[in-house]
């Protein structure tokens, strides 16, 4: 699946500090992954980037615990939902959960009615990714969004594998209830 359906961030603000070969480029690799995670995981978009920073400030001090031969995106990702989590209490108690109005139009649609039907089609995942519990938005995001294998989202969320797999399955078929009731039809 395409990445780019979710709001883009601004342009990345200058690292404070540099690490050469370790934040900066953790930070440089995996800043769009983190933004696109936030809001998959219901961070409102004028709070995203500011969560997006969080993750990287507690990366930048957990650094120490990422292991050689674990996946970074994983690691991140373990990182981002608890910010995300923390994000969507404060949320809480001020509004619903946000869905995206001003989703962009996916890279190289020229055509207007290319670019609407983008938006459209990114909108409703948002709205169905908003309705799964988040158990199974993480798996579904990391595996079908986000290319992860299921052994890196096993290890991203420390979650055992049939419970991956059967997470993973039910999400499926709500996707496929979801847009059948939404009218899409399947190819």
């Amino acid at each position: 699946m395409n990445r780019s359906v979710t709001t883009s961030p601004t342009p990345r603000p200058p690292l404070l500090t540099a690490h050469p070969g370790t934040f900066e480029a953790l930070y440089e690799a995996h800043f769009d992954f983190v933004f696109r995670c936030l809001r998959r995981l219901g961070v409102a978009s004028a709070n995203a980037e500011d969560a997006c920073q969080e993750v990287f400030i507690v990366l930048h001090r957990r650094l120490l615990d990422l292991r050689a031969d674990a996946s970074a995106r994983a690691f991140l990702f373990g990182i981002a939902t608890r910010v995300a989590s923390e994000h969507r209490r404060k949320q809480a108690r001020t509004a619903t959960l946000e869905l995206p109005d001003d989703v962009p139009a996916l890279a190289g649609a020229t055509d207007p009615f290319v670019a609407a039907a983008n938006a459209q089609a990114a909108r409703q995942l948002e709205r169905f990714l908003v309705a799964l519990d988040a158990d199974q938005r993480a798996v579904f995001m990391l595996v079908e969004l986000e290319d992860f294998s299921v052994p890196e989202v096993c290890e991203a969320l420390g979650a055992k594998l049939n419970t991956v797999y059967s997470r993973l399955r039910l999400a499926r078929a709500r996707f496929v209830r979801f847009l059948s009731e939404e009218g899409v039809p399947r190819e």
